[in-house]
């Protein structure tokens, strides 16, 4: 019987796996909350659920990474990698929080735009997850989540546009706005996702 004197901790890729998937039924949350005729407290309890879900598998991890005297990869890496994964949970927990909260009834279409981003942007994120054990194929995951948060950018600049266009009155854009931040900052966090993914792809080539 052979000993293994440099054990392999593969947890750490079932803890990352469960957190993009946890973003993926978060995104989904979200939209519906910005659907019509939507049961938004509902489902936005729905999403704090997720986000404590999201923030038990962070700390899971960030426990993980204390024991742990080998790691799969740099240990500054997993726990920036954890970190972004949780970011992402919470920007999009807060958005959808201050949807609820301000009572925002009709968002603009381009808010839908914005929410699709992020959707796509978590599935590539789950999908990608499970790639870190071997390391292959994940240079079409980062190169698609730059373009899309390309995208968000884009969409995120009109939205601005319009809130200040004269359209809305100050107290809707200042509501609106905050919402629409918190969506971009979601947007950029999965860029941060993708970007230390490849930092580990890198390093471990």
């Amino acid at each position: 019987m052979r000993l293994r004197l440099t054990p392999r901790e593969d947890s750490y890729y079932d803890l990352f796996a469960d957190s993009a998937n946890n973003l993926v039924t978060a995104s989904r949350l979200l939209v519906e909350i910005i659907s019509d005729g939507s049961d938004r407290d509902a489902l936005a309890e729905k999403m704090r659920a997720c986000e404590h879900a999201g923030d038990e598998r962070t700390h899971a991890i960030m426990n993980r990474l204390n024991e742990s005297f080998i790691t799969p990869f740099d240990r500054e890496d997993i726990y920036r990698l954890a970190s972004n994964l949780d970011d992402v949970m919470d920007f999009m927990e807060a958005a959808a929080d201050l949807i609820v909260l301000y009572q925002i009834d009709h968002l603009p279409k381009e808010v839908v735009r914005q929410v699709e981003v992020l959707e796509r942007a978590a599935e590539l994120t789950a999908d990608a997850m499970p790639r870190l054990r071997s390391m292959q194929h994940l240079n079409e995951y980062w190169i698609e989540i730059n373009r899309l948060e390309n995208q968000a950018d884009q969409i995120y600049r009109r939205l601005l546009a319009k809130l200040f266009s004269g359209e809305y009155d100050a107290l809707t854009v200042m509501k609106m706005r905050e919402v629409i931040e918190q969506l971009e900052l979601a947007a950029d966090a999965f860029e941060h996702v993708a970007n230390t993914v490849e930092t580990i792809a890198v390093k471990e080539s």
